[in-house]
């Protein structure tokens, strides 16, 4: 490769796959924001709209910049730990902002028209969705961030971080998947079974979601794509694995 890293670090396939998940996910914005302009109305803040606002902005928070903060460590794989680290909390938070926004429009909308909150499915999983995303991401925050946490700790950590990281974007997927099911029922529920055209760009729109969480979940899970430990985090690992084998390091004064 031309910046003289050895071939095998940035792998053919993974930037086909990277570009690939990036052109999914703004189809994805173009499909939801086509599906409220044509076919709802449009989106906007102090209206009967208001509703609009949540799957738009779940779409982009909770769907496509998650998937595209999970990315992050696959796509800049020779930058320096800290400033990657720094932008996958980033974008992490921005979504989490974002979702806030479309979780304070719904509510906001059902008071407006008097229809209850949190009886449906639906709800339930998008809200644990949220709330266990903020908490996943404060825990981030503790255990990545905070200069007191111990290499121990953060290695113990890791691998319940990676899990959930995961499974939350899949139960995120899944959310907006029952959320598009149910605004069609609510809304053309007699000729949803005619294939009218919201319907079909609806369902697309479904099928559009799970092949951005495909892909994405496919770069994250290939272990030859993982991003490569930089000299400075091996010789890291290196000490803590020789502080464990043996009690007491040479130096002793540790």
């Amino acid at each position: 490769s031309m910046d003289g890293a050895p071939p095998p670090a940035s792998p053919a396939g993974l930037s086909a796959y990277v570009a690939v998940s990036q052109l999914l996910g703004l189809t994805l914005l173009a499909t939801t924001g086509a599906w409220l302009g044509r076919y709802r109305g449009g989106v906007a803040w102090d209206s009967p709209l208001q509703f609009n606002v949540h799957p738009l902005c779940m779409v982009l928070g909770m769907v496509f910049l998650q998937g595209d903060a999970l990315l992050v460590y696959r796509v800049f794989r020779h930058e320096a730990k800290r400033s990657t680290k720094a932008l996958h909390a980033l974008l992490h938070g921005l979504a989490l902002v974002i979702a806030l926004v479309g979780i304070v429009a719904v509510f906001e909308s059902h008071r407006t028209k008097g229809i209850p909150n949190m009886y449906s499915l639906h709800s339930w999983c998008g809200m644990a969705a949220f709330v266990l995303y903020l908490l996943q991401w404060l825990l981030g925050c503790g255990f990545f961030f905070l200069p007191g946490t111990s290499f121990s700790l953060r290695s113990r950590y890791k691998p319940q971080h990676v899990f959930f990281g995961i499974a939350l974007f899949a139960l995120s997927i899944t959310a907006c998947l029952l959320g598009i099911t149910e605004m069609l029922l609510f809304n053309i529920r007699d000729s949803y079974s005619h294939f009218v055209p919201e319907g079909v760009l609806a369902n697309t729109l479904g099928v559009l979601l799970v092949a951005f969480g495909l892909v994405v979940g496919y770069v994250l899970t290939r272990d030859d794509w993982k991003r490569p430990p930089l000299a400075e985090e091996l010789a890291l690992s290196m000490d803590f694995k020789t502080l464990r084998e043996h009690d007491s390091p040479s130096s002793g004064s540790q």
